[in-house]
């Protein structure tokens, strides 16, 4: 499976014009003044093997399972609560992603996602072959408020997006860049197009900057059918 390298693609000109407002900026879109920082990465060698660090490590820089992340600045908010800085529209953030997949919240408000039906999860409409047993994403799910938004904001879907219902989704590993020993120092060994298994052999030396799950038990919906179902009374 392949992934875009950490590409979002929501369009603002896709936005009705009356509800061009900073609370439907996705929760996981990057804004501007939140760069990467820098890395101090060094592998240092243990009886079970090279591991990543950063010279100046800090708990949050891994995730529950002990993947190191890559780096990403955090702009402060508003007093609304709101992320500040102007909308990188393209990219999303990394760790923003990583925790909207962690605790499964929607990638545009980052409330709970679960539906009485099941999590919802978009995809392009000829992403992947529905007719397989599991499926891999990257991409966070959406709860049933901001469904529709999401179809529209994002070109990638073309407002006719593959909807997954998935009663079950576990985390999959992580997507992201291998690094090696260079001498004093550290130099990128691969930057694998498929996620990397949590578990794998090479985990240890892998910066991490997508979350990946495995879409199990799901079935495949209108994204009109699944809403409408939605909003009925057994459903609310």
């Amino acid at each position: 499976m392949t992934f875009p390298p950490l590409r979002l693609a929501y369009d603002p000109r896709a936005i009705d014009p009356r509800d061009r407002r900073l609370s439907l900026v996705p929760y996981i879109t990057q804004r501007a003044g939140e760069d990467a920082a820098p890395d101090n990465l060094v592998i240092v060698r243990h009886s079970s093997g090279a591991r990543l660090y950063y010279r100046d490590e800090d708990p949050r820089d891994r995730d529950p399972r002990g993947a190191l992340w890559a780096r990403c600045g955090w702009n402060p908010v508003d007093a609304q609560g709101r992320i500040t800085g102007e909308p990188q529209w393209k990219l999303m953030h990394p760790h923003r992603q990583m925790v909207c997949m962690q605790t499964m919240v929607c990638q545009i408000c980052a409330l709970p996602a679960r539906t009485p039906l099941g999590f919802i999860f978009l995809a392009g409409p000829r992403d992947h072959d529905p007719s397989q047993a599991s499926i891999l994403t990257n991409q966070p799910p959406v709860c049933r408020k901001h469904a529709r938004a999401a179809a529209k904001l994002c070109p990638h879907l073309e407002d006719n997006p593959m909807v997954f219902l998935a009663r079950s989704a576990p985390l999959y590993g992580v997507h992201g860049t291998l690094y090696g020993r260079d001498g004093g120092g550290v130099k990128v060994v691969a930057q694998p197009d498929a996620p990397l298994p949590y578990g794998h052999a090479n985990i240890g030396t892998f910066l991490a900057s997508q979350l990946v799950r495995r879409l199990q038990s799901f079935r495949t919906v209108g994204l009109d059918e699944l809403l409408e179902d939605l909003a009925a009374p057994a459903a609310a």
